[in-house]
């Protein structure tokens, strides 16, 4: 059966590497046009024109500093003239700026809350004008299961917990328009960000996967396409009652001691 994507128009944010380019191509292969959105101009143009190549949908990269509101409207505006709609938006865009609470900066608390929440609200804020005036919408936020509190990250396990809050009341307020807004906590998931974690930690990318799967009930360490995988379910007619859902992807109960 094809899917719903089909023909629809899907906007990414962070979608130049790693988990936003894994759904930007997931979503590419159910057929949906794709709008990807990161700071790295350079990165997001190669990015869509190999997702393009890949998969045959047409695929827009458009640098973008979803923090600022210019950036967003201007981005937003881009993607709907070319394909005239805004049917789906994964607001993945994130930063990490790790430190304990006596040594974080002031600067590091303010860009992590600034991409994470101010950028996710920007987004959103701008792409469900499109959406409700369409009657339809598909909203997934990326979180992680740093919201339920990690030692070194006050800044970003406390945006990606709101990012859950922000989930579950933008769904009471856009449900009656058709739109589903639902969000993804992911536990560890390799990519180039755990791999620098690695480095840091003075380990070996492998060597970190390996001890990191001993604590997970598959006891592997899930990969981008994992989290591709549930958020092309949820953006699917199919996920339709689904809505303003907290899925932790983690390989298996999340909790904390």
């Amino acid at each position: 059966m094809a899917s719903s994507m089909l023909g629809r128009t899907a906007v990414i944010s962070g979608g130049a590497r790693g988990i936003g380019r894994a759904i930007a191509e997931r979503f590419a292969r159910n057929g949906a046009k794709i709008i990807i959105l990161d700071l790295d101009r350079d990165a997001v143009a190669e990015t869509a024109e190999e997702i393009a190549e890949a998969s045959g949908s047409d695929a827009l990269g458009i640098g973008c500093d979803v923090a600022n509101r210019d950036s967003v409207e201007a981005a937003m505006e881009a993607g709907n003239a070319r394909y005239g709609s805004i049917d789906i938006l994964v607001n993945n865009a994130g930063v990490t700026r790790d430190n304990l609470i006596h040594k974080m900066p002031d600067e590091d608390w303010d860009l992590v809350m600034s991409v994470h929440l101010k950028g996710t609200f920007l987004c959103t804020s701008v792409a469900q004008r499109y959406m409700v005036a369409n009657k339809y919408g598909k909203i997934v936020n990326i979180s992680s299961t740093s919201s339920l509190g990690n030692r070194g990250q006050l800044n970003y396990s406390t945006a990606k917990a709101g990012l859950q809050g922000f989930t579950r009341t933008l769904a009471l307020e856009l449900g009656r328009f058709n739109i589903n807004v639902n969000c993804i906590a992911p536990g560890f998931i390799d990519t180039e960000m755990t791999r620098a974690t690695a480095e840091r930690l003075g380990f070996t990318p492998e060597e970190y996967k390996a001890k990191r799967a001993e604590n997970i009930a598959i006891r592997r360490v899930g990969v981008p396409e994992d989290v591709a995988n549930l958020a092309s379910f949820l953006c699917d007619d199919e996920a339709s009652y689904v809505n303003g859902q907290i899925i932790y992807l983690s390989g298996g109960p999340e909790t904390r001691r």
